[in-house]
């Protein structure tokens, strides 16, 4: 063994070896007497990690041998994943058997690649055995928060089972932070908002950070902040706090991104969109290493395309929307592609409301009658010219072109929570109580079938169904809530729908009727003396059965002719019934026996132009010369249809 893999040896086998500098020194000069020492090299290796310089140890790596491949494993997977190779470092920290490293670093590559719920099990997995590192146990209670915090974010908060925070999410202020964003993912922004306040004062407090670190890890919470008081409608303490965030200041590029846009939003109306369109644009590309969160991305992509709209660029939104949409077509449950889908029809529409709007829109819509986002809002501008018909219309449109789909995601999309909801609310808007029993009905059908099934949907279906009187109707409550209770034992909701649906049957609900508060109760502090005397109707049985009776005839009863309405006179004033009426009143006033013509011209034209005269003695009555007429009796034309004379000399009148 040479002086140098000795001196190396000694300086390894030392505890609390914190010098990696130093070991790096060692671990080169031993390799100029040994370039394949496989040992050196993993020591070389781990020294470089130590020193953060990943992508040398992963070169490093590379250039090794398979054994020092298979001998580091560990740290070439977590050196892949901080190079931004994230999907080749699971697979190795994957295949690694019982190792803990191995299982923080590939739950941490899932995290990144946003497979959440795998994620969610490795560090359920790993917070169920002893963590034999110090503040292990802390640092995987913080990343399953995040985690979870995530799978609120992707609409898959039945996977979380942590739903409240606790009062060790109380202690430190990252678990806090992660708290804080699983209620906001939820929509629950005024916890939201205490909780990031909790964190914000429990990191002021440390005293192991500098103040510099301190304002690093102040500013992604204050950022978080801007976010809950914009959603919360605090408009001037949302600009006050966008006056304090200087994105500038932040390392993490992400989190600028996010500050910038926030910010942006943070100014209410925006009075000039060419200066908010230039800044958001201006942020710099993020590294590989440094990526948006799916949900951050497609939000700051739909910002871009909304300040686009804003300056009247319509062709390059609907070039840029229908590229995304032709590689992903309708229909599809995505918020995201669905929110393109609306930005891309009001660039059709250049952002115009109202008749003008559905116009530039309906065409569309043929074209694409499988397009959620699109017949949304033509939906949503029916509603808004108060035209609940023509909504409900094109929305039923859309489900019979989805229900004759054989295809499985389409039927997935067709009865959609979202979609359904929207229907029942224009439903309720219309009373058609019909209709929207028919459809929570079909909902529950497809749904209970389902391994997942959404539970607010089954509940709402339950509900409707319970108070049907029909057989049919019962038996399907019966068995939603069955579903429901089975899940969670402890709903109330679902234990009271569960009770109320076997209320019919023979199925004994003793035990889950005791888990009920009971009906005295729930009465206790109502005084029914004071009600009545206040004038609370109190109903009355057969009542709806009476009114109806009279509102319907009986069917032995012969229907009531008709009264005859009396029209009006229409005799003229001086009307005398005494009189006989004129025989020639029918006729035009100038063929009338008594018509005379006003003026001396007037008389003697009608003298001349009289059509159907006879002549007298063999002469023409318009004292023509006789050279073109016939014997007596013969009938002369109209004067004035020969082609001589002065006729010539007259002006032709246009036609």
């Amino acid at each position: 063994m040479t002086n140098e893999a000795r001196a190396l040896g000694a300086l390894l086998q030392r505890n609390g070896v914190d010098n990696h500098d130093e070991v790096l020194r060692a671990c080169n000069a031993s390799l100029k007497q040994s370039k394949k020492d496989s040992h050196t090299l993993h020591a070389k290796v781990v020294a470089l990690l130590k020193l953060d310089r990943y992508e040398d140890a992963l070169h490093v790596l590379e250039n090794g041998e398979e054994a020092l491949k298979h001998e580091a494993r560990l740290e070439r997977s977590y050196a892949l994943y901080k190079t931004g190779q994230l999907a080749e470092a699971e697979q190795i920290a994957k295949g690694i058997d019982d190792d803990r490293g191995a299982r923080h670093v590939e739950a941490q590559a899932l995290y990144r690649l946003e497979d959440f719920e795998r994620s969610a099990i490795l560090y359920r997995e790993l917070s169920k055995t002893h963590a034999p590192i110090d503040n292990e146990e802390n640092d995987i209670r913080i990343n399953s928060g995040a985690t979870d915090a995530h799978l609120e974010w992707a609409r898959k908060g039945h996977l979380v089972l942590k739903k409240k925070p606790g009062r060790e999410d109380l202690e430190a202020f990252e678990l806090a932070y992660n708290a804080a964003c699983a209620s906001i993912a939820r929509g629950e922004l005024a916890q939201g908002e205490i909780l990031l306040r909790r964190s914000q004062d429990l990191c002021n407090a440390l005293d192991d950070l500098t103040e510099a670190e301190k304002v690093a890890e102040l500013l992604p919470i204050r950022v978080q902040q801007l976010y809950v008081l914009i959603r919360l409608g605090k408009s001037e303490d949302a600009v006050k706090l966008a006056s304090q965030i200087t994105p500038q200041d932040i390392s993490d590029g992400s989190t600028v991104q996010v500050a910038e846009v926030n910010c942006i939003a943070a100014s209410g109306e925006i009075k000039n969109p060419y200066l908010h369109h230039r800044i958001i644009n201006a942020i710099t590309p993020l590294p590989k290493t440094d990526k948006l969160f799916t949900i951050q991305s497609d939000q700051i992509d739909q910002d871009r395309l909304v300040l686009d709209l804003l300056i009247s660029k319509f062709g390059s939104v609907v070039k840029s929307t229908t590229k995304t949409l032709t590689e992903n077509p309708p229909p599809t449950a995505s918020s995201h592609l669905n929110s393109l889908s609306v930005l891309n029809a009001a660039a059709h529409a250049q952002c115009q409301l109202g008749k003008i709007g559905i116009k530039h829109m309906l065409p569309l819509l043929e074209k694409r009658p499988l397009d959620i986002g699109l017949a949304m809002v033509v939906v949503q501008l029916y509603i808004l010219t108060n035209n609940h018909g023509s909504a409900a219309t094109v929305l039923e449109s859309l489900l019979k072109h989805l229900e004759n789909s054989t295809s499985t995601n389409d039927q997935d999309v067709r009865f959609a929570p979202g979609l359904i909801a929207t229907v029942i609310s224009l439903y309720t808007l219309q009373g058609r109580r019909k209709q929207i029993k028919t459809e929570l009905a079909k909902a529950a059908t497809y749904w209970r079938h389902k391994s997942k099934p959404p539970r607010s949907l089954l509940q709402a279906a339950g509900l409707t169904l319970v108070e049907s009187s029909k057989p049919d109707d019962q038996a399907s409550a019966r068995d939603i809530f069955s579903i429901l209770h089975k899940e969670d034992p402890g709903s109330k909701i679902a234990t009271a729908g569960y009770v109320a649906a076997h209320a019919f049957s023979s199925t004994p609900v003793d035990e889950e009727t005791d888990t009920l508060t009971p009906v005295s109760r729930l009465i206790a502090d109502i005084d029914i003396s004071a009600l009545e005397e206040a004038g609370v109707l109190q109903p009355k049985l057969g009542l709806d059965a009476a009114q109806a009776a009279t509102r319907k005839r009986a069917l032995d009863e012969k229907p009531k002719p008709a009264k005859k309405r009396l029209r009006k006179s229409r005799l003229p004033k001086d009307y005398d019934a005494s009189k006989a009426p004129d025989p020639e009143r029918w006729l035009p006033l100038k063929e009338r026996s008594s018509y005379r013509p006003k003026g001396k011209k007037g008389r003697q034209k009608f003298a001349t132009l009289t059509q159907g005269g006879v002549e007298k003695g063999g002469e023409a009555a318009a004292g023509s010369s006789g050279k073109g007429g016939g014997g007596e009796g013969v009938i002369k034309g109209a004067a004035g249809g020969g082609g001589g004379g002065k006729a010539k000399n007259k002006k032709k009148s246009k036609k």
